[in-house]
């Protein structure tokens, strides 16, 4: 029988992560690289540059590749690249995300739809592109998107991130429905309050801040290496009986 730490190691694989040049998505990079797999990195508005530089450093294989998930095209222009680059994609992590804050009333259409666009229009693109190059493999493969807490939770103030964010967890249960007969298992991610660029107006609010920790029964903020586990677990084929569920990694929040 096969040791069971053996199934989470991502040897020869290929994986592509999407808004990987800071943040959660550089941590998920840096944990896939640590378990085998080569990595393309992504970076959407700046270059992922330092994140495969960071991979490299460590023993591990990454290239940086650059396109606007904000524009219909950049999803394939993306692909493309990647495919080029590596022969196929086996593991994909759909993390690029934006927010935009606005009372619902005031919200601008063109910002509705740009943040559609990059949070879950792009989404289905890559999974679909990604899917395609499995299936013409024959190899089967993992993709693993990045939910939230407003996939649940209506929000204030983000009425376009939490339909997106809502969006994206029903995409990934219509998809794990649809490819789980081809081998490729889809789930997706829904991470609670983590310290990262987007929460530092919340963090830096006393306040809002003091209510947050409140809510979570761990009592602190998480760690973008507090994702990394469950990004291995959802890419290596421990998880190959996993598929259409969304994982909240929250210190508790959903259960309170």
């Amino acid at each position: 029988m096969q040791n069971i730490l053996e199934s989470f190691r991502l040897d020869n694989k290929v994986a592509l992560v999407t808004g990987a040049a800071s943040g959660l998505g550089a941590a998920i990079a840096m944990a896939l690289a640590q378990a085998g797999a080569t990595v393309a990195v992504h970076g959407n508005r700046r270059p992922a540059d330092e994140t495969a530089a960071a991979i490299v450093a460590a023993g591990g294989h990454a290239k940086a590749f650059q396109a606007d998930l904000g524009s219909t095209e950049g999803a394939e222009r993306l692909f493309t690249a990647v495919q080029a680059a590596f022969g196929g994609v086996d593991l994909l992590v759909n993390n690029a995300g934006m927010i935009h804050r606005a009372a619902a009333e005031e919200f601008a259409l063109a910002d509705w739809q740009q943040v559609l666009q990059v949070n879950l229009t792009s989404v289905f693109q890559l999974a679909q592109l990604a899917a395609r190059d499995m299936m013409a493999r024959q190899t089967g493969g993992k993709i693993v998107n990045i939910a939230s807490l407003l996939s649940f939770q209506g929000g204030i103030r983000v009425p376009a991130y939490a339909a997106s964010k809502g969006g994206v967890a029903q995409l990934t249960k219509a998809l794990a429905n649809e490819w789980a007969p081809k081998g490729i298992q889809v789930n997706a991610i829904a991470p609670g309050y983590f310290a990262t660029t987007n929460t530092e107006a919340l963090q830096a609010d006393e306040t809002r801040n003091r209510q947050i920790l409140e809510r979570i029964p761990a009592a602190r903020w998480g760690q973008p290496q507090d994702l990394a586990g469950a990004a291995v677990f959802l890419c290596s084929r421990a998880s190959d009986y996993v598929t259409g569920t969304v994982l909240t990694v929250d210190g508790g929040w959903m259960g309170r």
